[in-house]
């Protein structure tokens, strides 16, 4: 990370981890108001496909 970054000019990389504990918070409200799948299919709209197979448990 560059020095001395504030939060305000702060840009997220993808895939980074919350940087401090307010924007895990945030994060959290995100991931409570989540729909889920089966309220997805209602609005007929399509869920996330399926990254985890239990078939796949055994592969490395």
């Amino acid at each position: 990370m560059s020095k001395n970054r504030t939060k305000e000019n702060k840009k997220p990389e993808n895939g980074s981890m919350a940087s401090d504990f307010e924007e895990m918070k945030q994060l959290g409200k995100q991931m409570e108001n989540q729909r889920t799948n089966e309220e997805l299919k209602d609005d007929e709209r399509q869920p996330d496909p399926v990254q985890y197979k239990e078939r796949d448990k055994d592969i490395d």
